[in-house]
């Protein structure tokens, strides 16, 4: 369970600031790659230390495991790693495969929503929205204890989420086809009305006001349900990073985690040094997003500096640039080197996904491999 965070202060702080990750993942049928609606029974015969770290979702085909508060990204690895192990095996003694994939690939025959009142709460407000087929992603908390530096944060981070967006990208399917979009999940989700860029705020005063004009305009039913990309969580003193799929393999969460992490840390700094954070207008906003989505890292996402296309690894490094004396003083600039080099050789999840699909013509490769690759680590 991710809890509170260390405030970010002195010269140590990319190292101090912790972090903690919440994969969602699916349920499918070995046999057909449909959702099975069995995250109950796998749940409940989870280990219980595992157990306790999950959480109920919005689909019964769908579970969540969440690691504790981290310093070290060692830590977080193995605990991604150990939850997945734990869950994978239970969900096979189930009839099932614990698959880490942004969107449901083939079919949902239930899309009923799990008991509990908020839940149903959710399904009345939104109605067929509510029972879209399932989507998967990566949240990632970093503790920033301050919640008026928070805010500021998020508005540093927003040039820099469609390049997270991409780095996850793993989502090319949907009813058993290429829909051609790297992360189908977020085309998906943008059926949601709370979901989207978050807005500029200029102090926390504003951000609040925001948050309660938009509960008192019932288009939401609590903070807890406005999923911007980057906000402040409504349960724990972090800046949540909501934006990205989730990942293939423990190896890719681990990459984006340290990322994220050392992107915070550099939004800390420059907010320090009175650097003001770039606007880009919102419309720039939604395309850099929507191409992002798109086109994951093989093509161009859109520099929301310049208000331009560049090819995708150009901004990559450019963002790698950017933060590498975070990651340095964190002690993660090897391991996001080589992350981000595997990522350049292999492609993002959704590459690896058409790959397969173009090699053998049958999405059941597609998930056996997402299958293995969820659980190796």
């Amino acid at each position: 369970m991710i809890t509170a965070g260390r405030p970010a202060t002195g010269p140590a702080m990319a190292r101090a600031l912790t972090v903690g990750v919440e994969e969602e993942f699916l349920l499918l049928d070995p046999a057909t790659g449909a959702n099975l609606p069995v995250s109950d029974r796998v749940t409940a015969a989870l280990p219980e230390s595992v157990r306790l770290r999950s959480r109920t979702e919005m689909r019964r085909s769908m579970m969540e495991l969440v690691t504790g508060v981290c310093t070290e990204m060692g830590d977080v690895r193995a605990q991604l790693s150990a939850q997945r192990r734990a869950a994978a095996d239970v969900a096979e003694a189930a009839g099932a495969r614990l698959v880490a994939v942004g969107a449901t690939p083939v079919a949902e025959p239930d899309v009923g929503v799990p008991s509990g009142q908020r839940y149903h709460d959710l399904a009345d407000r939104y109605g067929p929205v509510a029972h879209d087929p399932a989507v998967c992603g990566l949240h990632v908390h970093v503790g920033v204890a301050d919640r008026e530096l928070a805010v500021q944060v998020c508005n540093h981070l927003q040039v820099w989420l469609p390049v997270i967006r991409a780095l996850t990208s793993n989502s090319p399917l949907f009813l058993g086809a290429d829909t051609g979009h790297a992360s189908w999940r977020s085309v998906q989700l943008l059926r949601w009305p709370s979901i989207g860029p978050t807005p500029y705020f200029s102090t926390l005063r504003d951000y609040g006001r925001t948050v309660a004009e938009l509960v008192s305009s019932r288009m939401v039913l609590d903070e807890a349900s406005i999923y911007w990309y980057a906000r402040l969580s409504p349960t724990y003193p972090t800046v949540e990073i909501r934006v990205g799929d989730v990942c293939t393999d423990v190896d890719d969460t681990v990459l984006v985690t340290a990322l994220v992490r050392a992107a915070v840390a550099t939004a800390i700094n420059d907010i320090r040094a009175g650097l003001p954070a770039a606007r880009p207008r919102d419309c720039l906003l939604d395309a850099a997003n929507w191409r992002s989505a798109h086109d994951g890292l093989g093509g161009d996402l859109i520099d929301l500096r310049l208000g331009r296309p560049r090819p995708a690894w150009d901004l990559i490094d450019e963002f790698f640039a950017t933060v590498s004396p975070a990651l340095l003083e964190s002690g993660d600039l090897e391991l996001v080197l080589e992350g981000l080099n595997r990522l350049r050789d292999s492609g993002d999840g959704a590459t690896r996904q058409r790959s397969i699909l173009r090699g053998t013509g049958d999405i059941r490769a597609v998930l056996a491999a997402l299958a293995a690759w969820t659980r190796a680590g």
